[in-house]
Parts: C-alpha cells; sequence; structure tokens
C-alpha cells in the first residue's frame, strides 16, 4: 500500500482543519467578496491557492528538513507567525470599531483595486507572508512523509489533496458571503464578525508562539 494512502485519514483531517480555522486570506476573501463581487472573491481564492501550494511544495521540498536540523531559526519561524497572526488579530478587533468596510484594517496595505485581477495579486502578496501556510508546510506536512524511500510523488499527491479541500472551503466562503452580503454589511454583524475573527487569529498566534518552546 503506497505510504499517502496510509497517512490520508490523518492527513485530511489536519487539511480540513487548516481550512477551517479563520485567517488573514478569509478576511481578503470576505472582503473582496463583499466589496466588489463573487469574481473578485474567486479570484482572491485563486491566488490564495497558488501559494498555498507552492508552500507544500517547499515544505515537501527540504526547507522542513532544515528547520528540523536547525533548532533556532525553527523557534524563529514560529516566533515571527505568532507575531504576526497576534497583529493581526489586535488590528482585526481594533478595526471593528471603525466604520469602513470589512477587514480594512487588516488588508489596507495590499493592492487595493476592485477588480478581480487586483484582488488575485492581493491574494499572492498576503499568501506570502501568511503564516498559517507557512507553518502548515514547512512543519506539519513533514509529519506524513514517509521516512525512507523517493519523497516527492508523496509530496506532489499531499500537495494536491490539500489543494482541492482548501479550494473547496474557500469557494464555499466566497459564496456564501456573496448571497449573504446585505446581512454582512450590517454594522453591528460585522463589527462581531471581525472580533470573532480577531479573537481566533490572536489565539492562534498564542499557540504557535506555546509551540516554539
Amino acid at each position: 500500500m503506497p505510504h499517502w494512502v496510509e497517512v490520508l485519514p490523518q492527513f485530511l483531517l489536519a487539511c480540513l482543519i487548516l481550512a477551517a480555522l479563520p485567517g488573514p486570506a478569509t478576511a481578503l476573501f470576505l472582503q473582496r467578496a463583499l466589496r466588489d463581487g463573487r469574481r473578485a472573491g474567486l479570484a482572491a481564492v485563486a491566488g490564495n491557492e497558488i501559494g498555498v501550494f507552492a508552500w507544500t511544495l517547499a515544505g515537501g521540498a527540504g526547507l522542513s528538513v532544515l528547520l528540523v536540523a536547525n533548532r533556532y531559526l525553527n523557534t524563529a519561524v514560529h516566533v515571527v507567525g505568532a507575531v504576526v497572526l497576534i497583529w493581526l488579530g489586535v488590528q482585526a478587533w481594533r478595526g471593528a470599531k471603525d466604520d469602513r468596510e470589512f477587514g480594512a484594517t487588516m488588508t489596507g496595505l495590499l493592492p487595493s483595486g476592485r477588480t478581480p485581477g487586483s484582488a488575485f495579486r492581493a491574494s499572492l502578496v498576503s499568501i506570502a507572508a501568511n503564516p498559517k501556510a507557512a507553518v502548515f508546510g514547512l512543519t506539519i506536512l513533514p509529519q506524513f512523509l514517509p521516512a525512507t524511500g523517493p519523497v516527492l510523488p508523496t509530496v506532489l499527491i499531499l500537495a494536491v489533496i490539500q489543494l482541492v479541500i482548501d479550494t473547496a472551503w474557500c469557494v464555499g466562503v466566497v459564496v456564501a458571503a456573496d448571497k449573504a452580503g446585505g446581512w454582512l454589511r450590517r454594522t453591528g454583524i460585522r463589527q462581531r464578525v471581525e472580533r470573532a475573527l480577531g479573537a481566533i487569529l490572536v489565539a492562534l498566534g498564542l499557540g504557535l508562539a506555546a509551540d516554539a518552546r
């Protein structure tokens, strides 16, 4: 039996948890879908998934081995990721008080055009510095790779599986946001969603910081 089949149940669970955990990409999808429409939201998803696939391949290609071998570098990746997540969480919480569009405080430094192309580019920039995607690709994925024998085939198969799961979830988020746009644009609802997102990001950051010890 191929190794990837043996680890598939646990890997599917890890992918589902990763996809469901909200992060900076979730804020970007919601913002672009609510502000610019479904096409822009889906374009943001496309950019995000390219980055997710790249991080997964990078983890399987050997960067994860470097992190495992260098304890200080591994700790640095966790600490930087934790700081970014906590900062984004605090920004989301504080931004909930502003009378601005959803996710403005978390996506203000990204390309701001209103076309699907702008949403795609903003998503590529966002995923390049997304600590959640980086940590999965560099520290979690390697746990599912074979200890001996060829690794590349397993990396490619697992990366494609993660891509399919993550894409399906993110497309669902965009479609749901587009259909519930009027409800989500209400000031009280937007504030509650942004505060919940901020609290989750801070919790994820604290958990990542704890793993660095």
